[in-house]
């Protein structure tokens, strides 16, 4: 899900709004009435399952969802004059990533909580920039994922991993304006045993991700066998591809490479790690 910089600024405030802190002023707070509805829930009863959820993956992960959920009651208005008393939570930081982990990530509320509720600063910049490292992770999530499909499709037509380098070279040759696979990861400086996409940005990622669904796609309607038509087939496709981005002027041989995604993979562990120690509800 894509956020431009004002829809940022706009659910950073939101979220920014029912911050709490503790009498010492160094421990921030939520409660889980207040989140429900910047989150885009209107029923408390569909909330309490994304937070039942949130405590059994806390529990699951060996840390005690008591340091993080804690279960309060407070009196509500509900007009004329009349008050009841309601059940509510008192959420640490890393509570409320959870629940956003296990949130309707059709929401994008819940998107934009995963990034906000993941780092320590509430800097808008920091957190686009965690927005930006979530959308290329999924992207070359959902790329491994077509190209395991492509793999698996082909080989019950009879072409082995040797078959399926090859073609997927010879889709990156026509995507990257003639440089096959080999030549984009010494132009980008990427070792030979390394996957090119973990360097490819966003973009290169997705558009290599559609020429392949493509692919898969077409062998299956078209029922294509031989490794000569499946490699026609694909290389069709990432041309297609290829002449979309060229009518935006964007070569994607010319993009610049991106960091290396198995290191912002262990940065997001590290943060994750840093906002778990950090978290703890004052006792």
């Amino acid at each position: 899900m894509e956020f431009n910089k004002s829809k940022i600024m706009e659910l950073k405030e939101k979220f920014d709004s029912i911050i709490n802190t503790e009498e010492k002023g160094n421990i921030e707070f939520w409660y889980a009435r207040d989140l429900q509805t910047k989150l885009g829930y209107t029923q408390w009863r569909n909330f309490l399952e994304v937070i039942n959820k949130a405590i059994v993956s806390c529990e699951s992960a060996g840390i005690s969802a008591n340091n993080h959920f804690a279960k309060v009651s407070k009196m509500i208005e509900l007009g004329k004059g009349a008050k009841r008393q309601v059940d509510d939570y008192m959420l640490t930081r890393y509570a409320c990533f959870l629940i956003a982990q296990n949130g309707d990530p059709k929401k994008e509320e819940i998107a934009f909580a995963q990034s906000y509720f993941a780092v320590q600063t509430r800097k808008q910049e920091i957190i686009e920039d965690r927005i930006k490292l979530m959308n290329r992770l999924e992207a070359r999530e959902r790329l491994k994922e077509s190209e395991k499909q492509l793999s698996k499709n082909i080989y019950e037509r009879g072409i082995d991993d040797l078959g399926f380098a090859r073609i997927r070279s010879k889709g990156d040759s026509a995507l990257f304006g003639g440089l096959n696979t080999m030549q984009m990861k010494a132009k980008y400086g990427v070792k030979e045993n390394r996957p090119l996409a973990d360097f490819l940005p966003t973009l290169t990622i997705a558009a290599k991700n559609l020429a392949t669904e493509m692919t898969n796609y077409n062998v299956t309607e078209k029922d294509l066998y031989g490794e000569e038509k499946i490699t026609d087939e694909h290389i069709d496709n990432n041309l297609s591809v290829r002449s979309m981005l060229n009518k935006r002027d964007i070569k994607p041989e010319n993009l610049e490479p991106a960091e290396d995604l198995k290191k912002l993979e262990r940065k997001v562990k590290n943060d994750n790690k840093k906002m778990l120690i950090k978290s703890n509800l004052p006792r």
